[in-house]
């Protein structure tokens, strides 16, 4: 699972039967810090995300497709939630 930033929305008229009705969506990963990283994924949305949200992204086909509720969608990446804040802990080592 990843961190990413919606960078923007993809236009299909014409979709594999299974994804009719699908949201797609450009995402471009982000660290804990969000500084991009790695290339943009073309994803499907399952939460209802929109342009500028942080969301949290599976990036392996099975887990995208039991996201969706779609199974043996051509899929690889959906977006499975928004989030609403990151709250990273400090680990501290014992010396």
């Amino acid at each position: 699972m990843l961190l990413g930033r919606v960078i923007g929305n993809v236009v299909a008229t014409r979709k594999n039967d299974k994804i009719q009705g699908a949201k797609l969506l450009l995402v471009q990963p982000v660290s804990l810090n969000a500084e991009p990283f790695g290339p943009v994924i073309l994803a499907v949305d399952s939460a209802q995300a929109g342009v500028g949200d942080t969301v949290l992204l599976v990036v392996e086909g099975r887990a995208a497709m039991t996201a969706l509720g779609r199974p043996g969608a051509p899929v690889d990446a959906a977006i499975i939630g928004i989030v609403d804040q990151i709250e990273p802990c400090v680990v501290i080592a014992e010396p």
